[in-house]
């Protein structure tokens, strides 16, 4: 299970990223022909729970309980490939025993980790918001992954609720959601989703200069 390293976007390109809403970027996603970036059903844990960030990629088989050994629940080796900055990102094939708790989320958060998104499940709210470490996921079970879940590969391509995450695309996750912004494009995409940002913070001036919502749709197009 050796990790690969990849090539991660400049620093600048995600915090550019990071002050977008994800509508916005799914609006530019939509402009820019891919259609099929956005991650529905993978929400935050909690409230206020965001990132953005290059994905460190991890690929989990899932199994019943004493199919896998310890060694193969091998949380730790997921947070020594990730760099401050990164979301480490797990198919687990929607499984419904915890791969992430507190502790790792601890360990995450003080690596300066950005995030966490899993299609599958975590452990341990109250300790998530404790050590302030964002974290997206299809479910919140109490079950542990131990014995039952294995580390096949990090750093390879993976699928998150059908959509397809590769070592190194952005993703932004927010309130609304989240999106996937693959690495080859993720430049071109945010330059367009700063202009419909731009034209939707012309539009609240113009809406509270007393412009009707339907004039302020047909002038501004992406709100």
């Amino acid at each position: 299970m050796p990790a690969s390293d990849f090539t991660r976007p400049p620093d600048a390109l995600s915090r550019r990223i990071a002050t977008l809403a994800t509508s916005t970027l799914a609006n530019a996603l939509d402009t820019s022909g891919l259609h099929n970036q956005v991650i529905a059903h993978i929400k935050a844990v909690s409230p206020g729970f965001r990132f953005t960030g290059p994905a460190v990629t991890v690929k989990e088989s899932v199994g019943n309980h004493g199919d896998y050994s310890s060694d193969d629940f091998a949380v730790g080796t997921m947070i020594d490939a990730a760099r401050a900055g990164d979301v480490i990102v797990i198919d687990a094939g929607g499984a419904e025993c915890s791969t992430w708790g507190g502790m790792a989320s601890l360990a995450a958060k003080l690596k300066g980790v950005a995030g966490l998104m899993v299609d599958g499940t975590v452990r341990d709210l109250e300790e998530m918001i404790e050590f302030e470490f964002p974290v997206f996921s299809r479910h919140m079970i109490p079950t542990t992954g131990r014995l039952r879940l294995k580390i096949e590969e990090i750093n390879v391509p993976v699928k998150i609720d059908g959509v397809d995450v590769a070592p190194g695309d952005i993703i932004c996750a927010d309130g609304t959601g989240a999106v996937c912004l693959p690495s080859a494009r993720a430049e071109e995409i945010t330059e367009m989703a700063e202009i419909l940002a731009r034209d939707d913070a012309a539009a609240v001036e113009d809406l509270r200069a007393g412009l009707t919502f339907t004039q302020a749709m047909a002038k501004y197009k992406g709100i």
